[in-house]
């Protein structure tokens, strides 16, 4: 059997292997490669993970396939446990340090149709230690909904770890000031870049404006960062910005429009990044990867009736990620990271469900999930724990703070 490369974009690596016929010709070339194809196995180049924090990679998360139990999934890594779903890790301090790993995705026949590698790296508990850092937060309702945020700074607090303090006008929750970001039900990568009413950071999220949009002195609309941060962070830039979009931007698509969706997605997502790298070299820039939805369609027909599958969904979200890694990554040198959210979400037990009757003429209740893409708090909170392992890795390499004031501000 023969391994063959046949797909390499950036962190995302898929194989395929063949199988040589009596006469050394590819007998089963042309089907193996297909199935790789289909199963479109993805992984980020790093798996960030702190001690005491569980990090998981879901099968089904990182592969693009109806039923990932018509597969057998294989890990090599030296770290962490290999169950049906999932590959878990709750790391020690002795294990600080990188450590491969390999996933291999065999068919009924035991070939290897996908192969892909990464590396788990565990940085130190007290990493930050003493300093203080600030974060803000862009995102649509997964980030309005400030659990993840929440989870976050209750992550930051202790000795062993940075003061985190978030950045941003928009605090849905007001008994938790502190809980602030730029997260709003509904929004795009675009309509952060162009939505301008001249009403920002008050009112409803359906009415107000992006907070980062103002007018020059001769009536010009455009994204202006560093008036931002002079109006809500006393003109500092903040130490980390994550960016957490592609549900809404790429919602509706089909087959025949995901790309130009994602097409006018990153337009926008890089007029965002340009105008925070502009005016805040030094700040680190993470893009979070849309994560799945929900494990059944059972979520989708309670939220979208007959509008949306699951399927469909997860194959734009699927597809967000691949377009994503060809285009950021690989760019550290630039200080922007993809934050891999996407391996770490148990999309079965940690979205909203409710019990209900098999049907009506039958008094035995089932459990069905009833929201497709909002977690439950609890799988907030997985995301959440990805969110700070990659903040714990950028202050191990020494370089999380910057506490710069605009220039000209």
């Amino acid at each position: 059997m023969r391994i063959d490369r046949v797909m390499l974009l950036g962190g995302l690596c898929t194989v395929c292997a063949t199988a040589l016929g009596a006469d050394g010709s590819d007998a089963r070339a042309t089907a193996d490669q297909r199935s790789a194809a289909n199963v479109r196995l993805l992984l980020p180049d790093v798996v960030y993970a702190v001690p005491g924090v569980e990090m998981n990679v879901y099968f089904d998360n990182v592969t693009l396939v109806l039923n990932p139990a018509n597969y057998a999934f294989d890990v090599t890594c030296n770290k962490g446990v290999q169950q049906a779903e999932r590959w878990t890790y709750t790391p020690s301090d002795k294990d600080v340090g990188s450590h491969p790993f390999a996933l291999e995705v065999r068919d009924q026949a035991n070939r290897v149709i996908a192969r892909a590698t990464s590396t788990v790296r565990v940085v130190r508990a007290d990493a930050g230690a003493g300093s203080s850092a600030s974060a803000l937060l862009i995102g649509d309702s997964l980030t309005h909904a400030s659990v993840y945020s929440r989870h976050l700074l209750d992550l930051c607090v202790g000795p062993k770890n940075s003061k985190l303090t978030l950045v941003g006008s928009h605090v849905p929750k007001p008994d938790q000031p502190e809980n602030r970001h730029e997260g709003y039900g509904g929004w795009t990568a675009k309509r952060f870049a162009t939505y301008y009413t001249g009403v920002a950071r008050t009112g409803s999220h359906k009415g107000c404006g992006s907070p980062f949009l103002y007018k020059d002195p001769q009536g010009k609309v455009g994204l202006d960062f560093g008036r931002y941060c002079k109006d809500v962070n006393s003109g500092r830039a903040p130490d980390f910005v994550t960016i957490f979009l592609g549900c809404n931007d790429t919602f509706a698509a089909t087959d025949a429009t995901i790309e130009e969706r994602i097409d006018d997605m990153v337009v926008h997502m890089d007029a965002l990044i340009g105008a925070i790298r502009g005016v805040a070299p030094k700040t680190h820039i993470g893009l979070l990867c849309p994560v799945p939805p929900a494990a059944t369609q059972d979520a989708f027909g309670a939220n979208y009736r007959c509008g949306q599958t699951r399927w469909q969904y997860k194959r734009n979200q699927h597809r967000v990620i691949e377009r994503m890694t060809k285009r950021y990554g690989g760019r550290e040198n630039d200080r922007i990271w993809l934050i891999p959210a996407f391996v770490n979400l148990d999309c079965l037990h940690n979205f909203p469900q409710q019990a209900a009757r098999w049907n009506a003429h039958t008094s035995d209740a089932t459990t069905r999930q009833n929201n497709g893409v909002h977690p439950a708090p609890t799988g907030y909170r997985q995301i959440g724990d990805t969110i700070y392992c990659w903040l714990k890795a950028r202050l191990a390499d020494g370089s999380g703070t910057t506490k710069t004031t605009m220039p000209g501000r």
